[in-house]
């Protein structure tokens, strides 16, 4: 079997490397999207390997939750959300960028984790050559900051759709480091989710680690003008 990936963590290169079974996977949305907080993400390619540490996620309930994709149930754009924990769902969102998503809870319970921002820890100057050739960014912290740029820099799109990360050699795979120490968790309104699964009183579902300049700033979802917002 392939070993995991080493720890990018220079200050500790000794540090030990798991990669979660798929019970880890199988727990509850919420627990499962804090404890992939500081995880890290590699895509395997002939390009290279690019590492990403995660640092802002959002927990999506599946049929109880009106701002997941399986709300309504199963479509062929979401079956993996259906199947067993531990899968990538890949989807495009406005036909214009991707978006990555780790799949929770028992198989059938439609639950997922997005995976809205990180920071780039190897591989970057792949990273950079992916993001410069999508659009250009200012500095390393916009290089994975934001669901779309995150995709762009490990260069996934819809054929990693399924993608299984509790494989130690698969050609993407998630890994926890045995030493390191996580900021505070902050949680609060999802970015972006209109209607009522966007009612942050409700679903404060977005999470992240503080301090950390990687997390994406907030957004509400675009809301039409109406005539009563004509002066």
């Amino acid at each position: 079997m392939t070993t995991p990936p080493r720890t990018p963590d220079a200050a500790d290169p000794a540090a030990v490397v798991t990669v979660p079974a798929r019970v880890w996977y199988g727990r509850d949305v919420h627990a499962v999207a804090h404890d992939l907080l500081g995880t890290y993400l590699t895509a395997r390619s002939a390009a290279g390997d690019v590492t990403v540490r995660i640092t802002e996620v959002e927990a999506y309930g599946g049929a109880t939750d009106p701002g997941s994709h399986a709300y309504r149930g199963r479509t062929a754009r979401n079956a993996v959300m259906f199947a067993e924990p531990g899968r990538l769902y890949v989807y495009r969102h406005l036909g214009l960028h991707h978006c990555l998503n780790v799949v929770t809870e028992p198989t059938g319970s439609p639950a997922a984790v997005l995976l809205r921002g990180g920071e780039v820890v190897e591989g970057e100057q792949l990273a950079w050559s992916r993001r410069e050739s999508a659009g250009v960014v200012d500095s390393s912290r916009q290089l994975a900051r934001g669901p779309a740029r995150l995709a762009v820099c490990l260069g996934l799109d819809l054929a990693a759709n399924g993608a299984d990360l509790t494989e130690a050699g698969g050609a993407v795979v998630l890994h926890r480091h045995s030493t390191g120490t996580l900021s505070q968790v902050a949680s609060g309104p999802r970015v972006g989710v209109s209607g009522s699964g966007g009612d942050g009183a409700r679903f404060p579902w977005r999470y992240w680690l503080t301090n950390e300049r990687t997390v994406s700033a907030y957004r509400p979802a675009y809301r039409p003008p109406t005539s009563v917002d004509v002066p």
